[in-house]
């Protein structure tokens, strides 16, 4: 069996590249493998709506089985790719399946972290599947005590749709300051008060030691003070690594995912698209984005490189979002270590801004707290700033 091109992992990105190839008029064939069983869903909304019950899982869906079977593949779910040979142009599936293809695409995407010994005691959760936002939730319908471990977007997310359900929350997390990955140490200030205000019990410049168990049940969690932290129910949200193991000896280039040049290539007839490619590292501008926006830019973008359609570069706008209580929290580009911050809208207090960041007298990053109007400029000045020439 072989397929034209072959696309493996079947989520936003993997999917933005098979409708963007059938919308160009490719009729070549198609094989789909994902995973997981069931159809393609959005992930956003598993730390969120289908986790505090506001939307049922099938509203996450991507695209219905109507959606999938106009595009006319061959159809591969609940079978993970478990080894790839590239110079024979061949991937092999979980249950022996062969697939010969002339194009194959890598978009397996990430793998969440967990913490050493988690994974004997009840209780304790990742969240990165919609089987996993299933688990929780049904944890958090009977919970007391949370703890969500690491205060990231996700953490953030997870403990703010907590409390929400009314359960007690304590989010612990290393840094200074929660969101500091992508909000900076200046704004992480406001995402704390936020999370305070709310009622959580933020514990920052604290790191987890282990987490206590009785009769395989997690029940609290000890920090490196020595404290225990109550818990009946543990989220670990620390970050997520590329899902490259399978790749292992198959002849693509792994570094903090698969490597690519500016084109998303990682090899003769093998493109990566979304959180598991990092793209550009022949020209230093290598990058690894791990956001919806860019999965599905990233997709159509490697649809018109598969059909010849030379665009240049890929050199996307980083972009990413979050609700957390009554806010929405969006940044494009980033927001540096060092890099100078100002509030150029609104301010902090009022809860509703818009801030820019600066590193190399260019500008880097635009947050918008809550002002979603004027966040939607931030793409092109963003552009603006990178074509501008560098501050002497």
């Amino acid at each position: 069996m072989t397929a034209d091109v072959a696309i493996v992992g079947a989520s936003a990105g993997g999917l933005a590249v098979a409708e963007g190839l059938r919308r160009r008029g490719f009729t070549g064939s198609l094989a789909l493998v994902d995973a997981e069983a069931g159809l393609p869903y959005d992930r956003p909304p598993l730390s969120k709506e289908v986790l505090d019950g506001r939307w049922p899982a099938r509203r996450a869906r991507l695209r219905e089985r109507a959606a999938l079977d106009a595009l006319d593949a061959d159809w591969h779910p609940g079978l993970p790719a478990v080894s790839l040979d590239v110079p024979g142009h061949r991937l092999t599936l979980r249950d022996g399946t062969v697939l010969g293809y002339r194009t194959l695409v890598v978009a397996t995407g990430l793998r969440a972290r967990r913490l050493p010994g988690s994974g004997r005691l009840a209780g304790v959760h990742t969240l990165r599947t919609l089987a996993d936002s299933r688990r929780l939730r049904s944890d958090l319908l009977t919970a007391r005590a949370v703890v969500v471990v690491g205060a990231g977007v996700l953490g953030c997310e997870i403990a703010a749709t907590a409390r929400g359900l009314g359960r007690d929350v304590t989010l612990v997390e290393p840094a200074a300051q929660p969101m500091t990955r992508v909000l900076g140490a200046e704004l992480g200030w406001a995402a704390a008060g936020l999370h305070t205000e709310n009622g959580v019990r933020l514990l920052t410049s604290t790191s987890v030691a282990a987490l206590v168990g009785e009769q395989g049940r997690v029940v609290g969690v000890r920090t490196s003070t020595g404290a225990v932290l109550p818990a009946d129910v543990v989220v670990v949200a620390i970050g997520a690594e590329p899902a490259t193991d399978w790749l292992t000896g198959s002849g693509l280039t792994l570094d903090d995912g698969v490597v690519c040049d500016d084109r998303c290539r990682a090899a003769h007839d093998v493109y990566a698209v979304g959180d598991v490619a990092r793209v550009g590292v022949g020209d230093g501008r290598g990058s690894r984005l791990e956001n919806r926006t860019n999965a599905t830019e990233q997709g159509l973008f490697v649809s018109a490189a598969i059909l010849g359609l030379d665009r240049g570069p890929y050199r996307p706008v980083p972009y990413m979002w979050s609700d957390q209580y009554r806010v929405r929290i969006q940044l494009y580009g980033e927001v540096p270590d060092k890099a100078a911050v100002r509030v150029v809208e609104g301010s902090v207090a009022e809860r509703r801004f818009v801030a820019h960041a600066e590193a190399g007298g260019r500008l880097v990053g635009v947050v918008g707290w809550n002002s979603p109007g004027p966040t939607r400029t931030a793409r092109a000045l963003l552009a603006a700033s990178e074509s501008a020439p560098s501050a002497p």
